[in-house]
């Protein structure tokens, strides 16, 4: 039987109700008999803050770098909002990002069928939507330097982000994006913009070239960056994996997000590289917040949490078995009628997230 030590760090907010619902799809998975799934918890966020003045703890990292695999609920709210930057909750997840070195990102948009209408655009726009981003997640403009505010005097004062990447950055995201299309559409966008930005210039080739020596039977296709933000609204299926850097990534799979009808429905893993032995860094989560304003009261959607433990499953755990039951009882649910206020339709139930997920557990015990 397959061993492996998975560490939850539920964070702040709605983090730890989600992370709730996880837990018992632990032990769902435990009790099949493939798989063996021992699990610890820390802080990470505020709350670390709160009880040890850092976002994250030093034996908290240590956890993290020993487990296989790490389940991140959500960080931050308007209550840590005075506290110095580097402390700040956010800290505690770009230091797991980067001490860990997952440098992609893969944020699936899927529009299940029973959540058409809950999309902003129509229904024959994201009906069937299936697009997976991979987003570069250690470089960029968010961890160049300088990263800077000067005081000019007089009243101004200047900020400086820097945008830098190596080739090397660039090539291992561009390969986890054509290895995932080889199995998906095998169709890559690669978005930048080499038309006013240097590094979108070094993207451009560094990914052309990755393309024609190692993946020339992936269909590859060039786009700006704004116009890939214009083309997901206007018609988003004809994509299938879209690669970008930090920024743009950011920015494009929340867009994607909403296209399917809620970010509280949308997972998330973060890789690292492979080592000699086959393991590999992870960190999985949530695309959506920490929703101060729900938490506490049992209203937050956990099936992103959920999605992202199936994704945990297929990808660190090679359970993919496992991951498909999952995904499948989250549809089967859906279909149902049940849904959370975000997701609320008229004509289905209305539930909170424990009836959610006794649901979604319901439906995989079914399954076995």
């Amino acid at each position: 039987m397959a061993s492996f030590k998975l560490l939850l760090l539920p964070g702040d907010g709605i983090g730890t109700e989600v992370m709730d619902e996880v837990s018992r799809l632990v032990d769902w998975a435990n009790g099949t008999g493939v798989i063996k799934i021992e699990t610890e918890s820390d802080l990470v966020g505020g709350c670390a803050y709160d009880d040890h003045g850092e976002a994250i703890s030093e034996s908290a990292m240590a956890l993290a770098h020993a487990a296989h695999a790490v389940m991140l609920g959500a960080v931050g709210g308007p209550k840590w909002d005075g506290v110095p930057y580097e402390k700040r909750p956010e800290a505690g997840l770009l230091r797991l990002r980067k001490d860990l070195e997952l440098f992609a990102n893969l944020r699936p948009a899927i529009c299940y069928p029973a959540l058409a209408e809950a999309s902003s655009l129509k229904r024959e726009l994201v009906e069937g939507l299936d697009i997976m981003i991979v987003r570069e997640l250690t470089g960029g403009v968010y961890f160049g330097e300088p990263k800077e505010i000067t005081d000019l005097g007089d009243g101004q004062k200047l900020a400086v982000d820097t945008q830098i990447y190596q080739t090397y950055e660039i090539e291992r995201i561009a390969h986890v994006a054509f290895d995932l299309a080889r199995k998906r559409g095998n169709l890559v966008h690669s978005a930048e913009k080499r038309n006013v930005m240097k590094t979108g210039v070094l993207w451009n080739e560094v990914v052309t070239q990755v393309h024609s020596e190692n993946y020339a039977d992936v269909n590859l296709e060039h786009i700006l960056a704004d116009n890939c933000a214009m083309q997901l609204v206007r018609a988003p299926k004809q994509f299938d994996v879209i690669v970008t850097d930090n920024l743009f990534g950011d920015v494009l799979s929340d867009e994607a997000a909403m296209a399917t009808g809620s970010l509280g429905m949308l997972p998330s893993a973060s890789l690292g590289a492979m080592d000699s032995e086959g393991r590999r860094p992870a960190m999985y989560e949530p695309v959506h917040g920490s929703a101060p304003d729900i938490a506490g009261h049992g209203k937050a959607n956990p099936i992103a949490t959920i999605a992202s433990f199936a994704m945990c499953l297929r990808y660190s755990f090679d359970q993919g078995d496992l991951a498909d039951k999952i995904e499948s009882a989250i549809a089967t649910v859906l279909e149902q009628g049940l849904r959370t206020g975000d997701i609320a339709q008229e004509g289905c139930k209305l539930v909170g997230t424990r009836q959610m997920g006794d649901a979604i557990v319901a439906a995989v015990q079914r399954s076995n």
